[in-house]
C-alpha cells in the first residue's frame, strides 16, 4: 500500500510490538497510526510505513508521546483539509514530543539528541516524524513526555484565543468546557493575564477547576442565571469550545460580539458576529507556553496515557466527550 506523499504501508502482522520491532527492516519502516478510510474509532490502525529523512532545513524526531485533539477525531471521520493528501492511507495526529535524531543540511540550532516540543500536520501518531526547525522548542526538563507530547496543539488555541480576545486586567472571562485540554490552559493564561475566569463544566470537574484557579458553574439549563450570580458585574469576554447552547448563553452575556470566540461552532460564528478562532501557531508562542509551565503557572493533567498500539481506543475515549485535560498517545 501506498501511504499518502508516496511511501509505502502495511499493516502490522499479527503479533506483539516487540515481535514488530524486530520484523521491521533495518529501520527501513516505522509503526504508525493510520486510517485506510473515513469512520468511527475502529478504522485506525497500527501500520508499518516508510521512515522518513530529513531534507534540508529539517530535523527527524523520535517521538516519545503525542497528543490527540477532536481535530483528529474529525479528520478520522472525513474532514479533509485543503492542500493535503486525500488518498489512503492517512496518518493522523498534529503534536508531539521526542528526541532529536536525525539533522538535515542547513538546519541550524538544534542538534542530534535534543529534547524537543513540536507540532506536524497529519504526521504526529507515529515512531518519527520530520519537521523544519521552526516548528520545534527546547522541552523543558521538568516536563514529562506525556505532557510534552499532548502539549503544543490545545495550548497554543487557548493562548491564541485569550490573545484574540484580548483578555487581560479587570476582564471576567466566561470559559466553557473548561476542564478539557484547550480550557485548561485558557483558564490559566487568563489568570496570568490578571482576569476573573468562570469555568463550565460537570460537578465532578469543579474541584479541579477551583485547583486552576477558575470559578466553576455547571452547564446546562439555568447557566446564564448561575454565571450573573457569580459575577454580577458581567462578564466582558467567553471563549467557546462546545457550541450550541454555550453560544447562546455567551450572547446573553458578553455585551460586545467581537469578544465572544468559539473554537468549534464555525458554522455560526459568521451569523452571530463573533469571532472563528484557529490556531496560529508558532515557536514564540509555544516558547511562551512552555515558560509558563517552566515558572509553575501553567498545569497540564493528563487524563490518561495510551499506547500508540491502541490508538483507536485514544479516539473512543475522545468522542465520549468526558476527558478532563488531555490523553497523552505514549511510543515506546
Amino acid at each position: 500500500m501506498k501511504l499518502q506523499g508516496g511511501g509505502v504501508a502495511r499493516r502490522t502482522p499479527g503479533c506483539d510490538i516487540a515481535s514488530v520491532s524486530d520484523w521491521n527492516e533495518r529501520n527501513l519502516f516505522m509503526k504508525a497510526a493510520a486510517i485506510n478510510s473515513f469512520g468511527g474509532p475502529e478504522v485506525v490502525e497500527l501500520l508499518d510505513v516508510e521512515t522518513p529523512e530529513a531534507g534540508p532545513g529539517q530535523v527527524r524526531v523520535r517521538v516519545k508521546a503525542a497528543g490527540i485533539q477532536p481535530f483528529d477525531c474529525a479528520i478520522r471521520r472525513g474532514l479533509t483539509i485543503p492542500g493535503q493528501p486525500t488518498g489512503f492511507p492517512r496518518t493522523i495526529g498534529n503534536d508531539f514530543a521526542g528526541v532529536v535524531d536525525q539533522v538535515g543540511e542547513g538546519a541550524v540550532g538544534i542538534q542530534i539528541g535534543s529534547d524537543v516540543i513540536g507540532w506536524a500536520l497529519l504526521a504526529s501518531h507515529a515512531e518519527y516524524v520530520v519537521v523544519p526547525t521552526d516548528q520545534l522548542v527546547t522541552k523543558p526538563a521538568s516536563m514529562p513526555w506525556e505532557v510534552a507530547g499532548a502539549f503544543s496543539a490545545s495550548a497554543q488555541t487557548a493562548h491564541t484565543a485569550i490573545e484574540q480576545l484580548k483578555v487581560g486586567a479587570g476582564d471576567t472571562l466566561l470559559v466553557h468546557a473548561a476542564a478539557g485540554g484547550v480550557g485548561t490552559v485558557a483558564v490559566q493564561v487568563a489568570k496570568s493575564y490578571g482576569a476573573m475566569v468562570i469555568g463550565t463544566a460537570a460537578p465532578r470537574n469543579h474541584d479541579y477547576l477551583r485547583s486552576i484557579g477558575a470559578l466553576p458553574v455547571a452547564y446546562g439549563e439555568g447557566l446564564v442565571e448561575r454565571v450573573r450570580g457569580i459575577a454580577p458585574e458581567g462578564v466582558t469576554a467567553a471563549l467557546d469550545g462546545i457550541g450550541g447552547a454555550a453560544l447562546d448563553a455567551s450572547i446573553e452575556l458578553v455585551r460586545d460580539r467581537q469578544r465572544i470566540g468559539t473554537i468549534t461552532d464555525f458554522d455560526r460564528s459568521e451569523e452571530l458576529g463573533i469571532l472563528a478562532i484557529s490556531t496560529q501557531r508558532s515557536t514564540t508562542r509555544l516558547t511562551a507556553l512552555t515558560s509558563l509551565y517552566e515558572q509553575g503557572r501553567l498545569h497540564i493533567e493528563i487524563s490518561r496515557s495510551i499506547p500508540l498500539s491502541r490508538a483507536a481506543e485514544a479516539h473512543r475515549e475522545m468522542e465520549g466527550g468526558h476527558v478532563r485535560g488531555k490523553i497523552a498517545l505514549v511510543v515506546d
